[in-house]
């Protein structure tokens, strides 16, 4: 994967750094696998706005990506790597055996034309689902379940990934991108690998107008707010806010919002950074 800059023509263009979509093989996405998308505008059922700074945007559809990987044993072949609007990494459509297609999360290093499977006693190899107890330790993962047969929740976004670096009785120790350590049962399920689109943190939009093709509205900073609308507007000039805060007053920069007695802290063995 690469990222390009393009020679600054226009005021838009001047610091624009784009992907060069090279790993990409198609632009037809599969049509058995869209979903519709319905844009809220931030609105809910009523109309009134609930979330700020939402609306516009392109449209889209969805491409239902199967982060269950449940069809064990049956060998798949990988069809096409593809664009998804709807995430920051590339996905790959898989042609099974049987006919059935589905789409994935697709790893650094996944190919058209190769072979994955999922299941028990399975090669770890790139894009091979396998339960954590048959992955060897040290190996690097991504799609990761935190209850076995709920499906990835962990390590899914461009560039991240895993690794399983211990496993006692039935929990396996698992080092997230966070820096985190935490158990997690050895009947879940992960994938071998680096999510694909490393680059994507080295992109830069180059202009508003693209945030608004993303639906996303100009956001208002709290600082420059009338107090009635913000604590930390007001005051005479610039003034500086003071102690950084939501808008409903919850402290931030630092402030821990993790509830101190929340049940899965008995997992954690090694707070993130």
């Amino acid at each position: 994967m690469a990222v390009r800059k393009l020679n600054p023509v226009t005021p838009g263009q001047r610091h624009k750094v784009v992907n060069t979509f090279e790993q990409v093989t198609t632009d037809r996405p599969e049509k058995s696998l869209l979903r519709p998308v319905k844009k809220t505008g931030g609105r809910n059922n009523t109309g009134k706005m609930t979330m700020r700074y939402i609306g516009g945007g392109h449209k889209q559809k969805y491409r239902v990506v199967d982060f269950k990987r449940d069809k064990d044993n049956i060998p798949a072949k990988v069809a096409s790597i593809e664009y998804d609007p709807n995430r920051t990494a590339r996905i790959a459509l898989l042609v099974y055996a049987d006919g059935e297609k589905r789409y994935i999360i697709a790893p650094i290093g996944l190919t058209v034309g190769q072979t994955v499977v999922s299941g028990k006693e399975i090669v770890p190899e790139i894009g091979n689902a396998l339960f954590l107890s048959e992955i060897p330790l040290g190996t690097i993962i991504h799609n990761i379940e935190l209850r076995p047969g709920q499906g990835a929740v962990m390590a899914r976004s461009a560039g991240s990934y895993a690794q399983l670096v211990a496993r006692e009785g039935k929990y396996a120790s698992i080092k997230l991108p966070s820096g985190e350590i935490r158990m997690v049962l050895v009947t879940c399920k992960a994938t071998v690998g680096t999510v694909s689109n490393t680059d994507h943190a080295l992109e830069r939009s180059g202009k508003a107008g693209r945030s608004r093709w993303l639906g996303r509205r100009p956001r208002v900073r709290g600082v420059v707010m009338n107090p009635v609308d913000h604590p930390m507007g007001g005051g005479e000039g610039r003034a500086s806010g003071g102690h950084p805060r939501s808008r409903k007053g919850l402290l931030a920069k630092g402030y821990k919002t993790r509830a101190p007695k929340k049940a899965s802290s008995k997992y954690i063995v090694e707070k993130r950074k």
